[in-house]
């Protein structure tokens, strides 16, 4: 009987082990996720071409054993794929202590092909990119290197027709920057639009009908997602941030008219572990309304 119990645990030990090795060596340096999308956009012309929308999140530049060079080859796959319009989803950085410095020049070294390509790209800014306190040479940076970071404002994306489409950025939940109602002042009432938020807990804010695609990073999926366990959690740094973990909100989420995506987004938070929640870069396609 004690001969089977060992054998138990050394196997158990041994299935542990493994998937750690995983978790830390695999997945999250090795493994990157496409998922691919199709979303109606009111307000684009009937018959327009369809605008190609790529999004990535949570680079976390700065994380204790990151994945930086998983961040360079999203980003590579980005490039490559020529989108209209690139989104980058905030916490660009992890923990920039005293020196901000060299946290934030990694992660514009990291981003150098992407703007580099001409790619019209928008930002947002994370809780991390504000407790780490790179936030203003972040959007210095990144506004100095062509991309706008959005702070409750909206910009049209040039080459997207007459009736342009609009990325409205909201602020982070962290710290408390959220202000819908600004985000959406300058956005003509009938345009177009995607909402870039960097907390997805901002989404059930949207008025009806504002944010008919809205996407989002901040959760990294859960970052280990074991199976059988439910796609919502607390997994916000309080209990009361009720969050979207992973890819599509369930109906009833969030005001009616509106869609929310969630993307597991590239780096770490806390350990270096990604289980069933790899890196993920995701691409949409922007049509018009079907004509019925």
């Amino acid at each position: 009987m004690k001969r089977w119990i060992v054998r138990g645990l050394l196997g158990l030990l041994t299935v542990l082990v493994l998937l750690i090795g995983y978790g830390t060596l695999i997945e999250p340096r090795l493994v990157l996720d496409e998922e691919q999308e199709s979303v109606e956009i009111p307000g684009l012309a009937a018959g327009a071409p369809p605008i190609e929308v790529a999004v990535l999140a949570d680079m976390q530049i700065g994380m204790w054993w990151g994945n930086p060079g998983m961040s360079a080859r999203a980003i590579a796959r980005a490039v490559e794929a020529e989108p209209d319009v690139v989104l980058l989803g905030g916490d660009f950085v992890y923990h920039a202590g005293p020196d901000v410095e060299p946290e934030v020049e990694t992660a514009l070294e990291v981003l150098a092909p992407l703007l580099e390509s001409g790619i019209p790209t928008y930002a947002v800014l994370g809780n991390h990119d504000y407790a780490s306190g790179a936030a203003e040479e972040l959007t210095a940076a990144l506004e100095g290197a062509g991309v706008p970071v959005l702070l409750n404002e909206s910009e049209p994306v040039p080459g997207t027709g007459d009736d342009p489409l609009h990325v409205v950025g909201v602020g982070p939940v962290r710290p408390g920057l959220v202000d819908v109602d600004q985000a959406l002042a300058g956005l003509p009432e009938a345009a177009p639009r995607v909402v870039l938020m960097h907390n997805p807990a901002s989404f059930p804010e949207m008025p009806a009908g504002s944010a008919p695609l809205t996407v989002a990073g901040h959760t990294h999926c859960g970052q280990i997602a074991l199976p059988g366990l439910p796609n919502w959690s607390y997994l916000g740094l309080t209990e009361e941030e009720e969050i979207v973990v992973d890819g599509w909100a369930p109906e009833g989420y969030g005001a009616d008219g509106n869609a929310l995506f969630v993307t597991c987004g590239i780096g770490f938070s806390v350990v270096p572990v990604r289980i069933n929640a790899p890196p993920q870069v995701v691409f949409f396609e922007l049509t018009p309304p079907t004509q019925e």
